[in-house]
């Protein structure tokens, strides 16, 4: 895993955080709350691999 993906999930937060607040002021909260879940996705898809990489990796570790 690179350092990319940290930054790659610090704009995609930064990005929902100020359009979710920008729906919310506008009265459309329900629009911000699936936002919010968007973005989690997404980030939830470039971090499960590495994770998956993670546990295997460790899996061949401690194979004896």
């Amino acid at each position: 895993m690179s350092v990319t993906i940290i930054f790659k999930i610090a704009a995609v937060g930064i990005v929902v955080a100020v359009l979710s607040q920008i729906l919310k002021h506008s009265g459309r909260e329900e629009q911000a709350f699936l936002m919010s879940l968007a973005g989690l996705l997404i980030v939830l898809f470039w971090i499960v691999p590495g994770i998956s990489e993670l546990f295997e990796t460790m899996e061949t570790l401690f194979a004896m």
